[in-house]
Order: C-alpha cells, then structure tokens, then sequence
C-alpha cells in the first residue's frame, strides 16, 4: 500500500485515533485502504488489492498523513448493507414503500424482514453523519455492490465495493461504531434477494478502461473539474450534468452514490451555488442517470 504524501509522525490526536481505528478494523479481519484525509475517496490506486490486514503496512501507511478509513468489503468477505435517509423534501418513497409509511431504509428493511417472517440479526452497525446505518455481515459467497435491489434507499456492498469505517471523519461529521457485535451471517432472504444469477451490469469496456473501480474514480474527478470550472450562468446546467454522469455509473453499480453527492454537493459550495439549491439538483441528476445505467459497449 503507497501514497503519494510525506511521511511523518502520528502525533496530534485526531491523527492518532484514525491510526488507531486502522489497526482496530484489521484485527476484526476488515482489509483496509487509506482514503483522502476529511474526504470519502481512495488515496491509492487499485485499492481493492492495496486493501490489508497487515499491522505493518498500515503503520507504514498512517504515518503519512490522517487518513480517513476504508474497508474493502469484497477481500473482507463482507456485505454491508447502506440504510439511508431521504435527502431533500421531494425525495418520496415509491409504492409499496409510501403507502406503508416508510421514512428511510432503515423502515423498508423492517417491513421486509417482517414480510419474510424474520428479525434482523443485531450484528456490527456503524451510523453515518448523514444520519444512515452500514449493516455489516459475513457473507457465505462473493456477492457484489447493489443500489435499490433490496427496497428504496437500500443498497449493498460487497465484492468490488468498500465502505468508509468507523471513526472516519468528513466535513458532514464523524462515522460512528453503533454497535460493535461482531459481524453475522448474512440472512438468507437477503442472499436470495441479492441473486447473483440475475442479469448483471457489467463495467465499462475494456477497450477504454481496464480498471472499473479507476475508471469510475477517474469520471468523478472529471465531472467535478467541470462543475469547479462552470462559468456564472451555467453552473447549475453543469452540476445537472455531472450529476446524471455519475447517476448513470450509480446504476451500473460503479460508483457509490454517497461518495458521488457528497463530493458534488461539495463542490457546488465552493463555486457558490445555494445548498438546497444544489441538493435538489444533485438528486434530480443522479435519478435521472441512474435509471440509464452505462453498460458496456457491444
């Protein structure tokens, strides 16, 4: 695992509790991944393979600088299911979901399990600064990332996917270990739910990237250079833009929808674009791109 920042000393607290939670994640068997200090997005490249347990290399790689905390969820054997809350007033549950009154993800994930008949094991839960809820569970195969295949503002990661770890910290707040049971199997309605033999979108071709995960990286960069460069008048059309861009790469699976709102919604404020204003833009985008998800060429 290398980065490009300078090595120096773990020495100021804030510092030092991400080192800590680093070392904290391995002993659990998480394999982890610096990502950017104060941000959600690898500071490496090829971070699944880079992800580790080794308490050597990620001494060698917290000593750099206070990276935030990445959990590779495929090596992990994990699939940690995303309970998010809507993030603007017209964001409003779909049918079934509205009529029963769901509010979040957390809701439409009751209302399945009791549909199945089932409770919800109580295993490792890490609450978001969004006010969400990862899910962690041992999972028996290598199932991969999801967006809304479980129910409204459920998604999944697995084999190709990571999630932001406990004691992380971005500009929205700090990522918060709920409850640190360890990691339960992962229910089987939920394995049945997630059938891998259904039709899978498959990632960009090969012709033109063959690295998913630094390809989807790489479009989120591109899309907010544009956004950081959009002239007066026209900032509002390109956030729209970018943000259907990486909608359509959130359907395909490629990219995680909260890495990709978040850094927009970050990037609308630094060129002066009004918050809510932004938000409802963002969300507009994004669900329109991701109901055309990119698929790879013939």
């Amino acid at each position: 695992m290398s980065t490009s920042s300078p090595r120096r000393a773990v020495s100021d607290p804030e510092h030092q509790v991400l080192s800590r939670a680093a070392h904290w994640h391995a002993d659990q068997g998480f394999a982890v991944l610096p990502l950017v200090p104060g941000r959600k997005v690898p500071a490496v490249e090829d971070w699944e393979n880079a992800a580790t347990t080794d308490h050597l290399a990620i001494a060698r790689t917290w000593r750099q600088a206070p990276y935030n905390i990445g959990i590779a969820t495929g090596p992990s054997r994990l699939l940690v299911v995303d309970l998010d809350h809507p993030k603007t007033v017209d964001d409003l549950p779909p049918e079934p979901w509205r009529t029963r009154g769901a509010a979040s993800g957390a809701d439409v994930l009751a209302m399945l399990a009791a549909d199945h008949e089932m409770d919800l094991p109580g295993t490792y839960t890490v609450s978001t600064p969004s006010g969400g809820r990862h899910l962690y569970f041992l999972q028996p195969g290598q199932l991969g990332n999801s967006a809304g295949r479980l129910g409204w503002k459920i998604d999944t990661r697995g084999r190709g996917g990571y999630v932001v770890g406990a004691r992380s910290i971005t500009t929205a707040g700090h990522y918060i270990d709920e409850v640190t049971t360890a990691p339960q199997p992962l229910p089987g309605w939920i394995i049945e739910a997630l059938d891998t033999t259904s039709p899978v979108l498959e990632a960009p071709s090969s012709r033109t990237c063959t690295n998913p995960h630094a390809y989807s990286l790489a479009a989120l960069t591109g899309e907010l250079e544009k956004v950081l460069a959009a002239t007066p008048g026209q900032r509002n059309d390109t956030l729209n833009r970018a943000a259907f861009a990486l909608g359509q790469l959130i359907g395909s699976g490629l990219l995680d929808q909260h890495i990709a709102r978040d850094e927009l919604v970050s990037a609308a404020g630094r060129i002066g674009l009004p918050r809510f204003e932004a938000e409802r833009t963002i969300t507009s985008g994004i669900t329109a791109g991701s109901r055309h998800p990119r698929r790879r060429p013939a």
